[in-house]
């Protein structure tokens, strides 16, 4: 089977395999524990992860908390800053309608049992924000504007500087769910003006339940209160014991992807528009979002007239891809980014995401379009 659905999850490298695995056994201390080498070796590791993922977003490394991953990190941002901005300065949370449903759910949780008043911007065909709806969008209010730095279903990349500079301009802080984007783009906190990020280990080949939170200590100073309280772990941010075997899979990963990213760009992109070209030239197809910056290796087409869970059911077993957020491919619903875009139901139903990765090679794209050819006549 050929593997094309990297933004779901990619595999762990055997380079940071080989890193974790010593610590799920002659080196399993735990990190809180001061009083012997054991801890001391843990949190040594963790030390060191900590720099590498802040090598990687140009951070400190003081400016990180690691947590289960990307869900937990935006619960923790969205949730923590609101208990301690909306008493003193509003309840305003601006957002847009193709963000991941990690970001969607905390706000209409939010607005459900607090009161938050949430904008949801909306976006062109192409799936980029209106930067002047944005301006329009701010008020004395707004204690939050969370946008994503890149769309996992269609790869469109937002102008976060821009952003940045109209979100600080008017006094409010910025976050940005950045897990589609880590490893495939540079990401770098100050360059970009970001001053609450997430990230999730296993979308650059790290390991599945680690993440880390990017938090802002200054210009402007990010104050978050603690979701997950027991024993006061990392600062009294985020309790609980260290998973020091995924943390050092994360920080392996962050320099695993900072080591190779100029060549994963180059190498996906060439694949990713010869894989585009094949199927523009011998199929009735669309390629959303394709006018936008898009991340490298990302694509996500919509197959006229036919449905995309009926072209998985009949290419199973010879190529994984996926209609859309892995997080959402249990709800038999049209894709909630497509149809931002304004694509009608039924052309969001006939779109798959083909997403690449380090492993993929011309001739997997030959054989991918020699299936669909062979495979879609019989629709």
């Amino acid at each position: 089977m050929i593997y094309l659905d990297y933004n779901s999850t990619t595999p762990v490298a055997p380079e940071v395999l080989e890193k974790m695995l010593p610590y799920f056994s002659e080196k399993f201390g735990n990190a809180s524990s001061s009083t012997h080498s054991y801890g001391w070796v843990a949190k040594s590791a963790v030390e060191t992860a900590q720099q590498q993922v802040a090598g990687l977003i140009g951070c400190e490394a003081q400016q990180l908390l690691f947590t289960s991953g990307s869900t937990e990190a935006i619960n923790l941002a969205i949730k923590g800053l609101w208990a301690l901005y909306s008493p003193r300065k509003g309840k305003h949370i601006i957002t847009c309608k193709t963000e991941h449903k990690a970001v969607l759910d905390v706000c209409e949780f939010l607005e459900k049992k607090a009161g938050a008043r949430v904008t949801y911007l909306d976006v062109d065909a192409n799936g980029s924000i209106d930067i002047e709806a944005l301006k329009a969008a701010l008020t004395d209010e707004t204690i939050l504007v969370s946008i994503m730095l890149a769309n996992n279903e269609t790869g469109v990349i937002q102008p976060m500087r821009a952003i940045s500079n109209i979100v600080h301009d008017a006094g409010s802080i910025l976050m940005s769910d950045a897990t589609q984007a880590i490893g495939k783009i540079p990401v770098n906190v100050d360059e970009l003006g970001i001053d609450l990020l997430c990230l999730s280990g296993h979308k650059f080949y790290g390991p599945k339940g680690v993440g880390a939170l990017f938090f802002r200590r200054r210009s402007p100073r990010v104050a978050l209160e603690a979701l997950i309280h027991g024993g006061g772990h990392q600062r009294n941010l985020r309790s609980g014991t260290l998973n020091v075997a995924g943390i050092v899979g994360l920080g392996a990963a962050a320099e695993f992807a900072q080591n190779n990213l100029e060549n994963f760009q180059s190498n996906t992109l060439d694949l990713r528009d010869f894989l585009e070209q094949q199927f523009t030239e011998h199929f009735q197809v669309h390629i959303n979002g394709k006018e936008a910056l898009r991340l490298a290796n990302t694509s996500n087409i919509s197959f006229s007239g036919k449905a995309a869970s009926r072209i998985i059911e009949v290419i199973k077993g010879s190529i994984a891809v996926s209609t859309g957020s892995a997080c959402t491919s249990e709800v038999m619903e049209p894709s909630h980014v497509l149809k931002a875009m304004g694509l009608s139901d039924a052309d969001s139903y006939a779109s798959i995401r083909f997403s690449l990765g380090w492993n993929t090679t011309k001739a997997d794209i030959l054989q991918v379009f020699d299936v669909f050819k062979a495979r879609l006549n019989d629709l």
